[in-house]
């Protein structure tokens, strides 16, 4: 339970879950990544930022266990709470604001490492949301393009985890997400409008009732194997709701590792660009 209690909010609020701790990272979301500008600024501000930019200007919260983070925060003028170190990963982390969030009915799942995520993604998974009441759960993928494809192939070809894949039934909800490429395409065949390999972004809108079933759940073979949180929704029984897009012209990299940086900063002076 969070133990800073925010002011009382209505209607949508952006939560950016953060963490220390990482087995992978440590520290990750102070870590200075510079701007077209020259400037650097923490990891965290950067996702903040590229939230508060949304349409319609939704209330932005970091959601963390760290008092680093929080002093970060507060350097910026960002608003934060402070949420159980136990949370296993973002999803249990935004469930665990609910309480300190009595009138939020939409809340979005914003992840602090990908600052890339462009704002006018994130308005239309909302409008998404509010065009549907009926979905307790909605995120995004992009259509990938050939060169996306077949960069994803290349690193399955090299045992790396390139991305996360997902397809749909026929009411454009999630069957299943995948570190492999879904769906299977015949060696040779490459993706297209009639067979299209989705690329899913972390990116989540929950209903309230959605996340207290999730936390209730508990968690599930599926989503430990695959390392995708999203598939304890499938796994009971919450239906997941799949916005797709098109990609932007540019990757949405997320800062996964300290390789990551210098290829977010070249994207971040090519966005800038004229």
């Amino acid at each position: 339970m969070p133990d800073r209690v925010a002011p009382a909010d209505t209607g949508t609020v952006i939560i950016i879950p953060s963490r220390y701790a990482s087995s992978r990272f440590p520290g990750k979301p102070l870590v200075p990544i510079t701007g077209p500008d020259g400037i650097a600024r923490p990891l965290i501000q950067w996702s903040h930022d590229a939230a508060a930019s949304v349409s319609g200007a939704p209330r932005v919260v970091v959601a963390t266990d760290d008092t680093r983070i929080t002093d970060a925060v507060d350097a910026f003028g960002g608003e934060w709470l402070m949420t159980p170190e136990s949370c296993a990963n973002g999803t249990e982390r935004v469930a665990a604001c609910l309480e300190v969030l009595p009138d939020a009915d939409l809340l979005v799942n914003f992840q602090g490492d990908a600052l890339l995520t462009p704002p006018a993604f994130v308005a239309a998974l909302i409008a998404h949301m509010r065009a549907n009441p009926s979905a307790q759960v909605g995120t995004i993928a992009v259509r990938c393009s050939v060169e996306t494809f077949r960069h994803l192939a290349e690193d399955a070809t090299q045992g790396r985890v390139g991305g996360t894949t997902v397809v749909l039934n026929g009411r454009s909800e999630a069957l299943y997400f995948s570190k492999r490429i879904l769906p299977y395409l015949p060696e040779g065949r490459l993706p297209d409008a009639d067979m299209p390999v989705l690329l899913h972004l972390g990116l989540y809108a929950y209903r309230r009732d959605a996340l207290a079933r999730y936390v209730a759940a508990g968690p599930t073979m599926l989503e430990s194997v695959e390392g995708l949180e999203q598939l304890r929704f499938l796994h009971a029984g919450v239906a997941v709701s799949v916005l797709a897009l098109e990609e932007q012209g540019y990757p949405i990299v997320e800062v996964n590792n300290p390789s990551d940086i210098s290829l977010v900063e070249g994207i971040l002076r090519t966005r800038a660009l004229p």
